[in-house]
């Protein structure tokens, strides 16, 4: 027979008792039955534990020594099976729903990636947060108030202000897109498969705001096509949509772009202007380790959007190009 954690109790018990009866009544057990069980406690340890007297017990040399054992290992064994409780049942738990705080620039991504995760992970909380400001979106993806960014650009980089905090982020290109223009449908040159910027010298401009180069690269192409440009009206959506259709002004927009009634759809041809759309994240951080299944997914949304879009795949069928971007 081998000593267990109950012996150890009942010795406990009996020396903080400092008697046989008044321990067994803690213990819920008749007199007789705690004191044959102190006896093959005594058998197993070799000795007597306790001395005995008319006034109670008194733990033995022996008994002091297996007191002072007890004392230490009863308390570490209550410690270990109330962590492993606790362990399993977090381990017994569902996992906790991931999350995804997605921040975008006006887009065809948004909608398409928010559409893909959710399909792909059905118990995922996701929030979107629309910004004009790339700068803005790159402060909340720092400030851990983002997990992703979808922004664009025109250049090659993030722009020399936002240099710093690009820097520090990680980066990925999802599509290199040429850059369309809404016409009124009944603009002369709606009907065109392609229009050269200089064909539209004249014309008032509509865009949607921003923080990026995007103006600054316009006005560069214009510049190459041998004018310059009138300045650019900056609106949202439905306010540059207005302008196209009651011919008051040519609107850039992206090729994906589904069109609306009373608008062309019509690619322009300019020298370099192009539109890259990419994803960030913070390195480090908790959504980090989701980048490569994000990524997939936009660039998946963007094919999806790429696919939708009459205009650019008729485009595209003439002006092969890796897309999206690997």
């Amino acid at each position: 027979m081998r000593v267990e954690l109950r012996h150890l109790r009942a010795v406990c018990e009996i020396a903080d008792a400092g008697s046989v009866t008044k321990a067994a009544a803690r213990l819920g057990l008749a007199t007789p039955a705690l004191t044959t069980q102190l006896q093959r406690i005594e058998r197993i340890f070799g000795g007597r534990l306790f001395d005995r007297d008319h006034t109670g017990v008194r733990p033995t040399e022996l008994g002091e020594l297996v007191l002072a054992r007890a004392r230490v290992l009863l308390p570490a064994a209550q410690g270990l099976e109330e962590e492993a409780t606790r362990l399993a049942e977090s381990l017994s738990q569902p996992a906790e729903p991931a999350a995804y705080r997605l921040g975008a620039v006006n887009g065809p991504l948004i909608g398409g990636l928010v559409a893909r995760l959710s399909a792909d992970q059905p118990a995922a909380r996701i929030t979107s947060h629309p910004s004009w400001s790339t700068v803005e979106l790159q402060e909340m993806l720092l400030g851990d108030k983002l997990d992703f960014a979808l922004v664009g650009m025109c250049g090659g980089a993030l722009g020399e202000a936002r240099s710093e905090l690009s820097a520090r982020l990680s980066w990925e290109l999802i599509a290199d897109a040429p850059v369309f223009i809404l016409l009124s449908a009944d603009h002369p040159l709606a009907a065109s498969d392609e229009v050269d910027l200089a064909q539209l010298a004249d014309a008032f401009w509509a865009a949607t705001p921003g923080d990026g180069c995007f103006a600054d690269c316009f006005a560069a192409a214009c510049a190459r096509a041998g004018f310059a440009p009138r300045p650019i009206f900056e609106t949202d959506v439905g306010g540059c949509i207005d302008l196209v259709r009651t011919g008051d002004a040519v609107a850039l927009c992206q090729p994906t772009f589904r069109g609306s009634p009373g608008v062309a759809v019509v690619p322009l041809r300019s020298d370099g202007l192009r539109w890259r759309h990419l994803i960030g994240w913070r390195p480090g951080s908790a959504a980090s380790a989701a980048a490569d299944q994000v990524v997939g997914h936009a660039r998946s949304a963007y094919a999806d959007a790429v696919a939708r879009s009459t205009a650019y795949t008729r485009w595209l069928r003439h002006h092969p190009e890796p897309y999206p971007a690997r």
